[in-house]
């Protein structure tokens, strides 16, 4: 063999071991892109509930859950329901509003001590509906109160929690005298009429989305 077959050869034999390593590279670096994305989509998988939970909690809220089902069982009352009022008058944040609402179900002074009356209450002061155990006891006695007058009703209800127990018996009144029941579209208030269809939505959101939580199973 001639040096210059000898070079040629060499120089073949060097490109091929080249070529081997480039290749043994390529796929050390694709394995290792491989495992990075595999490693990252078991954390996805891992932390996909803990998202989902975190986004529905700040979407959903839902908090005093306990004292919710305790409620709901004691007055009959969809714990459901009572989570979608917390939720339309506060959205579990505990304020006093403009018009001197008080806590997570937002009840008017007034309409406390009325209730705090009606129950047999006798050491009750407005400033216990800063309590979460308070407020929500109350909130949840004026519900029962207002769905047994509107016979189980719960728009009715909803509308008088929101808009006065007067001017839904007015609105039912005519309605009625036109021969036929108060629909959600026909409540007059603009505000009344949101706060009911927001209600209704948030309870069966609340129902889908936090069974076991509100005692659903």
């Amino acid at each position: 063999m001639s040096s210059g077959s000898a070079g040629i050869t060499a120089r073949s034999s060097a490109a091929q071991k080249r070529r081997s390593t480039d290749a043994r590279r390529r796929r050390r670096r694709a394995a290792l892109v491989l495992g990075s994305v595999i490693v990252v989509l078991a954390a996805i998988v891992v932390a996909l509930p803990l998202f989902r939970s975190a986004y529905e909690h700040l979407t959903l809220p839902l908090d005093h859950e306990d004292i919710i089902v305790q409620q709901a069982h004691e007055k009959g009352l969809d714990p459901a329901l009572i989570a979608a009022v917390i939720y339309a008058e506060s959205k579990f944040d505990p304020r006093t509003s403009s018009a001197g609402a008080e806590g997570l179900m937002q009840i008017l002074p007034a309409t406390a001590e009325f209730l705090a009356h009606r129950s047999g209450a006798t050491t009750f002061t407005v400033a216990d509906l800063a309590s979460p155990q308070v407020n929500i006891t109350y909130g949840s006695y004026y519900l029962r109160y207002l769905l047994g007058t509107y016979r189980g009703n719960e728009m009715l209800a909803l509308a008088a929690y929101n808009g006065g127990q007067a001017n839904v018996d007015e609105w039912v009144a005519r309605a009625r005298a036109h021969g036929h029941a108060l629909t959600v579209a026909e409540i007059p208030f603009p505000e009344t009429r949101a706060y009911v269809e927001k209600v209704l939505h948030a309870q069966r959101q609340y129902r889908s989305t936090y069974p076991s939580q509100l005692g659903y199973h």
